[in-house]
């Protein structure tokens, strides 16, 4: 009798957020965080692929492919669009140095405050691991201009 209710929970909880959000949101991302590309949101869960460079050591700069989920909860306001915390859960392809060819995931979490219309800063931090390297953490800012309808 548990597992039903739980899933009852999640469906209301899904679907209560998904109202708060405009239903799709496109966003171009200019910066880290997700990575450089684009992103596609349909309520409160959104997909992303792009670059993504980051800087484990000062002065050297990690290049990754990245791909991945992201949940938005909390929103926060009463804009149209508006801000909100989010999970992430990412696949990233190395593309130099020590992660060159080799697989990666990670776990990010963060913000996103809506500025103005569509424009909107990310803060985020990320946790990333790959097999025969240490486990990273990152801070993880980023800024978007989105498009909602």
């Amino acid at each position: 009798m548990k597992l039903p209710l739980a899933i009852g929970l999640l469906f209301l909880s899904y679907s209560t957020l998904a109202q708060r959000f405009p239903r799709n949101e496109f966003s171009i991302n200019g910066f880290r965080n997700p990575s450089i590309g684009l992103e596609y949101r349909r309520g409160p869960v959104s997909a992303h692929a792009g670059y993504y460079i980051t800087s484990f050591t000062a002065g050297i700069t990690t290049q990754f492919a990245k791909t991945g989920l992201t949940y938005w909860f909390l929103p926060v306001g009463q804009r149209e669009n508006p801000s909100s915390f989010y999970a992430s859960m990412s696949y990233l392809r190395g593309l130099n140095r020590d992660y060159e060819r080799q697989n990666a995931a990670s776990a990010e979490v963060g913000f996103r405050w809506i500025v103005w219309r569509g424009l909107n800063l990310r803060l985020g931090v990320i946790a990333l691991a790959s097999a025969g390297q240490d486990l990273k953490i990152n801070p993880t800012p980023g800024i978007s201009y989105s498009f909602h309808w």
